[in-house]
């Protein structure tokens, strides 16, 4: 059975030590690499092209969402889970918006964190809950705000597009699965949220939690 490749990115040398001992202990997984800054992170995700980086969201030299964005830039199809010692939610819109599939709390259990990284790697989101009602308590509110409007009514082709893209895969990943061209990916992924009036990733990602979406490939 292939192992899910773990890249380690953590500056707190314990914290690093801890986490690759652990993980390298599940039959289903193993640590192919280990970087303590920003810079590093992204340099050696497009070098090793790991299945998923572990991605500490506060790191030296570039933050964690700023090695998130320039991973997702040149290597889409690595998936990256977002960890922060921080209970509150602040870094969550912009992490998601530069791409990671995950968030999780460093305090979780190790046993939720390995299905966070199964999760993601399977190409699902994974929230922990204060991440989880932030998302969805945002879009309630806009929702709210705005107020029911006519002309939001999905074909089957755009939910299709827009759940993946929620999903975390890029187009080309999309057009491959549904057998279309990227073109059209893209096309239908702009008609989707401009009827839903959906700014970027992290608001698709709204709509998707609200709708129950998050952890079903279609």
């Amino acid at each position: 059975m292939r192992k899910l490749r773990i890249l380690l990115a953590e500056d707190h040398l314990v914290m690093r030590e801890g986490l690759k001992r652990l993980i390298n202990d599940q039959s289903n997984m193993e640590v192919v690499g280990e970087v303590a800054d920003g810079v590093s992170a992204w340099q050696q995700a497009c070098l090793l092209k790991p299945d998923v980086v572990l991605m500490d969201v506060s790191m030296p030299q570039m933050s964690g969402a700023e090695a998130i964005q320039k991973i997702k830039e040149v290597c889409p199809e690595i998936k990256v889970l977002a960890l922060t010692a921080q209970r509150a939610t602040v870094y969550l819109d912009q992490l998601l918006k530069v791409g990671a599939s995950g968030y999780i709390l460093k305090q979780v259990a190790f046993s939720e964190l390995i299905e966070a990284i199964c999760a993601v790697a399977a190409g699902r989101q994974y929230f922990d809950q204060a991440a989880q009602h932030h998302i969805v308590s945002k879009y309630v509110k806009r929702q709210t705000k705005k107020g029911d409007e006519e002309g939001k009514a999905l074909t089957r082709r755009e939910e299709e597009v827009l759940r993946l893209v929620a999903l975390g895969f890029s187009n080309k990943e999309i057009a491959a699965k549904l057998e279309i061209s990227v073109r059209t990916v893209e096309t239908h992924k702009i008609n989707s949220m401009k009827k839903l009036d959906l700014k970027n990733r992290a608001d698709v990602v709204d709509y998707a939690l609200s709708c129950g979406w998050l952890g079903t490939v279609p």
